[in-house]
């Protein structure tokens, strides 16, 4: 009887270490393309575009998909300017759920972009709350232009290139559920809809929907 038993246990641990790794995980691991789950903590100082990469990195690591090098989808202004577009890799990516988001960089910024609420997931396969949730998060920075470009030298866009975390600066961000007050093309765009108000604090992000998240595209 007691071999019996044993053999139970033995085959019940089993059955629990596949699925740990059966079809669940692997599709954690294919993963390529998450909105953060959570924001730095600190507004729009995500500690520039090497703290936002490694916010990335961290996250992705946590579900399984950390031998990818993942980088943030975020643009910087000035000497040396970056474009969000230049610094994810060439695609495609899909989400925690295998839905295909993009072929390539060109059909991530066209008609192609396959981003809604409903694609738009965490790393964790989760539903980034919208407009009409409570709260509303899809406010997500990325400090770009539609075409994934970044602004001019000028009016601070990027929160002084996720540097800032106070009541001056102001960051662009989209709209991950692809909804706003209207049918406009920026209410419905996920990486250029308008910028934050109030500043670069966590609760000036919150005042407009938005929780300091960003979105996280596997580079290669």
């Amino acid at each position: 009887m007691k071999g019996i038993t044993f053999i139970a246990v033995a085959a019940a641990a089993a059955a629990v270490t596949f699925a740990d790794t059966g079809p669940a995980a692997a599709q954690s691991a294919n993963v390529s393309f998450f909105v953060t789950s959570t924001g730095a903590g600190k507004g729009a100082d995500l500690g520039g575009l090497e703290g936002a990469d490694k916010h990335c990195q961290t996250l992705a690591a946590a579900v399984g998909a950390g031998a990818k090098t993942w980088r943030a989808y975020l643009s910087t202004q000035g000497a040396g300017a970056v474009n969000a577009r230049d610094r994810i890799g060439k695609g495609p990516w899909v989400n925690a759920k295998g839905d295909v988001i993009a072929k390539s960089v060109d059909d991530l910024h066209g008609s192609a972009n396959g981003i809604t609420k409903a694609t738009a997931l965490t790393e964790k396969g989760a539903v980034v709350n919208g407009r009409g949730d409570t709260p509303n998060t899809h406010d997500v920075l990325t400090g770009t232009q539609p075409d994934g470009t970044a602004f001019a030298a000028g009016e601070d866009r990027t929160c002084g290139n996720w540097t800032k975390s106070g009541a001056d600066g102001i960051a662009t961000v989209g709209h991950s559920d692809r909804t706003g007050l209207d049918e406009s093309a920026a209410a419905k765009s996920w990486n250029s809809s308008h910028n934050s108000r109030g500043g670069c604090s966590q609760d000036a992000l919150k005042s407009t929907g938005g929780a300091g998240l960003f979105y996280c595209f596997a580079a290669n």
